[in-house]
């Protein structure tokens, strides 16, 4: 590749740049594209029955495996390995019909059978959710299996089809249970355009490109994706020709690339969000227990400000959990930007010359968000200072709840508003905590008000009760609190 590329924020669907849906002449691919991505490389992410949850590992997850049915060009759930599914009247069963000749990595054919032993195998993010609501799996045939749900459930597409879980990515049958589960992660085998080929911890991964593939054979025959975690890093590599494309260039490392005539910056946008977390509201002894307290961190922040020095203006701000990208969620403004108001706030909760709030920590990488967000709050008088972490350990503590006071969080899943809740503000996510909401990421405004089937609750009234939940949900707040 002789065009380089800064990518602003990290793009699943980045391999659509070497391969295309539907048909055409099949051309042998060729070359080798470098990406420098912004997180070190975990070989947990090389199992789909460990992930989901987390948009960062279907980077590779798409790219060395397949779903029955998936996010394709154009549908945000496509028929892939299914070349078609149905859904029974009273929504009870899906049955899905497989392609026929499907064939993963090492030669072997592609099953129903598979598809069960994937599900069933399954205990990535919203697994709990998946368990509670489907009864069985059923094969019908070698070519046909059947979900069958415990009661009308309009979420479980979402759930299975798209990255709110990796339960839908089929991993061989036969080949699992002959190398077990470590055995799998030294040497992945799946249906996707790309194949394993090495991986060296803390280096790179390298992927070739897989000619069994069902769809078009990619173009690039050699992919090769190295963890770069420090962004100037990243910048110096496509500067000196060691990188082709680049992901998540923040702040002053974006602007370079806007300077540079030989580099070219693009806008990937897709449905991820940015908030705070008050890890110590519920504790009657935290300062965080007040929300008067928490209400000035909400007017202290000028997330309009945040958006520009983080991601050069592409993240507009957002007043609601759910991203307007998502399907019939509700457009909530955010609170306006009013450092005044922030101070009426502590001094009528007890601190008019404000308080010492100790650290925050931001979601590694992005530390030029938690360097505006701590900006803002020192200057009403909430003084707290930055500490960065590494990422593993960060989702470590933050799964493990040892993270206190304030901490910048995100999370960049697809789906509906309700898998969302479940990831960030339910027992079933990453924390039971109350959060404030920053800034997102959106490429159109395609909010819709819909009753969902089957008697369910409107999306549109889900989405207002998250943006009112600091009155209406008293044991998990997630906006304004």
């Amino acid at each position: 590749m002789n065009r380089r590329y800064g990518i602003l924020w990290l793009m699943v669907t980045l391999l659509t740049l070497s391969w295309s849906h539907g048909a055409g002449a099949q051309v042998k691919p060729s070359g080798e594209l470098v990406w420098a991505l912004h997180v070190s490389i975990s070989p947990s992410w090389f199992d789909p029955g460990e992930n989901g949850g987390l948009i960062t590992p279907f980077a590779v997850l798409y790219a060395m495996h397949d779903g029955v049915v998936r996010p394709m060009p154009g549908q945000k759930i496509g028929n892939s390995l299914a070349e078609s599914w149905t859904e029974s009247p009273d929504g009870l069963v899906y049955e899905f019909k497989l392609r026929q000749g499907l064939r993963f990595h090492n030669g072997d054919p592609c099953t129903a059978e598979d598809v069960q032993f994937s599900f069933d195998r399954y205990k990535g993010g919203g697994a709990t959710e998946l368990q509670a609501n489907v009864q069985r799996v059923e094969v019908v045939d070698p070519l046909t299996v059947r979900f069958h749900l415990k009661e009308p459930w309009p979420d479980f597409l979402t759930f299975y089809g798209t990255s709110a879980t990796a339960a839908g990515l089929i991993v061989p049958k036969k080949y699992l249970e002959q190398v077990g589960d470590d055995g799998f992660k030294k040497h992945p085998i799946g249906l996707g355009p790309y194949k394993f080929v090495s991986f060296q911890p803390g280096i790179e991964l390298v992927l070739e490109a897989f000619e069994g593939y069902w769809q078009k054979v990619p173009n690039v025959k050699r992919l090769i994706i190295k963890g770069v975690p420090e962004g100037t890093t990243r910048l110096a590599m496509l500067k000196r020709g060691e990188a082709d494309l680049a992901a998540a260039m923040q702040g002053a490392v974006a602007e370079e690339v806007k300077r540079d005539a030989n580099l070219t910056l693009v806008d990937t946008r897709h449905p991820s969000m940015f908030w705070i977390e008050f890890a110590e509201q519920w504790d009657p002894k935290s300062v965080w227990h007040d929300k008067r307290v928490r209400l000035a961190v909400n007017y202290a922040l000028n997330r309009q400000a945040v958006s520009e020095a983080a991601c050069l203006s592409y993240c507009p701000p957002a007043g609601v959990i759910v991203p307007r990208l998502m399907d019939f969620a509700l457009p909530t403004e955010p609170f306006p930007y009013d450092p005044q108001k922030a101070k009426q706030l502590l001094a009528e909760a007890g601190y008019p010359s404000g308080f010492d709030a100790g650290e925050l920590v931001p979601i590694p990488p992005f530390h030029e968000v938690g360097e505006a967000v701590v900006n803002d709050l020192n200057a009403v008088g909430i003084r707290v200072r930055m500490r960065t972490m590494e990422r593993a350990a960060f989702y470590t503590a933050w799964r493990e709840k040892k993270l206190r006071g304030i901490f910048v969080a995100a999370d960049g899943s697809s789906g509906k508003p309700r898998p969302a809740w479940n990831r960030s503000c339910t027992p079933r996510g990453p924390t039971p905590m109350g959060v404030i909401r920053i800034s997102m990421h959106s490429s159109s405004n395609s909010d819709r008000s819909a009753t969902a089937p089957n008697g369910k609750r409107s999306y549109t009234t889900f989405s207002s009760s998250l943006s009112s939940a600091s009155c209406l949900l008293r044991s998990w707040t997630c906006a304004a609190s």
